[in-house]
């Protein structure tokens, strides 16, 4: 087993042509349950006029309205406790996942023994593609609480007969002690956290080539593919870095980078990758950035016909490298957008600010990105505070060149303001990357 190029060949192989076929023929069996059970796309299909004899492939998925987290929120409020949308039973229900809330209330997620059965297939398909295999000891550095990652990971790494140590997303010195004893030999966990493991490795004196970690994977936030935070992860670590992502409404680690580094893999015979312009809300071209939009092929408890993840990727459906016929998003996710700043003008977002950033061996990992307000001048201010990590640097000198690189990568220039190092706070979870200190 432990030498097969992929987990599932007969389906990660498949030509497009089946894999079109049997993405449709799963659609029209969605749809018709969504119809059939659900008051929520019932109201939403009447109100845009159309029925389920309308949708027969996936170019009809175009005439359905999106669904969006605020709406799936209200739907919850309104419809206590979990919405119109839940289709499943409730006695074929089997785990409960709220999303984390990060950005507002949570959205409560059900899984029913099959959509369980379903999400550990994909996941461990995802591990597979980037090297895990069995045997292998897994540090399960993701959050085993509200944000489920934690969970899909684990279920997957027992299904691929590894040992998993089911840490989560805390106790940092802890996490180094695994590392030396038993000797974990892959680590999962977000890219800022995987940054704070490194660095107390190096506070603690102990060279990467002192572990057996080879290899590991990051998500939860975006980063991984940045070509900067990559490389730190992977000299501080010793290993080969690979880049996973997942939503809660969706599935907690359902795309992931394979050995190629050729962009996250989508698993298309369970769901239909769209592209969207948020702008004319059409499909865009392959290779167009625009706004990742997801739909459920599987999913049997709460299933997403539409699914708007504020994510903005670019889509590929050619062969990759690695022999994988199911498209991808090279260059992974682009940005969230929630996460733009407008400022004098320009729209960047935090991931461009990352790739300057953390090219620089005098500065530190960590960043943020300060908003304020100047009353009297009457506008808008914003400094990127970012630390130090070189004594001896003329900071004058590097408060310059830095200012210069993030005006050619923003097109706006934007103040710097550069801390001690171990200033700013270090994160387990998701980094909050943006401060607003605007009225």
């Amino acid at each position: 087993m432990s030498g097969r190029r992929f987990l599932h060949p007969e389906i990660e192989g498949i030509n497009r042509k089946a894999l079109r076929e049997l993405q449709n023929e799963r659609l029209r069996w969605l749809i018709r349950r969504c119809l059939a059970k659900s008051e929520f796309y019932q109201e939403k299909f009447r109100k845009a006029g159309i029925k389920a004899a309308h949708i027969k492939t996936l170019d009809d998925l175009v005439h359905i309205p999106v669904v969006t987290k605020q709406e799936l929120r209200d739907e919850q409020v309104h419809h206590p406790p979990f919405g119109r949308y839940t289709v499943a039973p409730a006695i074929d229900w089997r785990e409960l996942h709220p999303s984390t809330g990060t950005t507002g209330a949570p959205v409560n997620t059900i899984w029913s023994e099959k959509d369980v059965e379903n999400i550990t297939e994909v996941t461990a398909r995802t591990m597979w593609s980037f090297g895990v295999r069995p045997g292998d000891v897994i540090q399960n550095g993701f959050s085993y609480g509200l944000w489920v990652a934690g969970m899909s990971t684990h279920y997957a790494g027992k299904r691929l007969g590894c040992f998993v140590i089911p840490i989560g997303a805390s106790m940092t010195n802890r996490q180094i002690d695994y590392m030396l004893n038993p000797g974990s030999t892959v680590l999962l966990c977000t890219p800022s956290f995987a940054l704070h493991i490194a660095e107390n490795l190096r506070e603690r004196g102990i060279p990467p080539k002192q572990l057996k970690l080879r290899l590991g994977s990051f998500g939860g936030e975006g980063g991984t593919e940045t070509a900067a935070t990559r490389r730190k992860i992977e000299e501080g670590l010793g290993i080969a870095a690979y880049d996973y992502y997942g939503l809660a409404e969706i599935g907690p680690t359902f795309a992931s980078e394979c050995t190629a580094k050729s962009g996250l893999h989508w698993a298309e015979d369970h769901f239909v990758i769209e592209i969207i312009n948020p702008e004319t809300m059409e499909r865009c071209p392959e290779g167009e950035m625009g706004v990742l939009v997801i739909t459920h092929l599987t999913r049997e408890a709460t299933p997403m016909l539409r699914y708007w993840t504020n994510d903005y990727a670019r889509y590929d459906s050619s062969r990759c490298s690695c022999g994988r016929t199911h498209g991808r998003s090279p260059g992974g996710i682009l940005g969230r957008a929630d996460d733009m700043v407008i400022y004098r003008g320009a729209k960047f977002y935090p991931v461009q600010v990352e790739k300057v950033v953390r090219s620089y061996k005098e500065l530190g990992d960590e960043f943020i990105i300060e908003l304020t307000r100047d009353e009297q001048a009457g506008t808008d201010v914003c400094n990127v505070v970012c630390e130090c990590a070189a004594p001896d640097a003329d900071k004058a000198a590097l408060q310059r060149r830095l200012q210069k690189d993030l005006k050619e990568e923003l097109l706006v220039t934007p103040g710097i303001r550069l801390e001690s190092f171990g200033t700013l706070e270090r994160t387990t979870f998701k980094a909050k990357r943006i401060v607003d200190k605007r009225k």
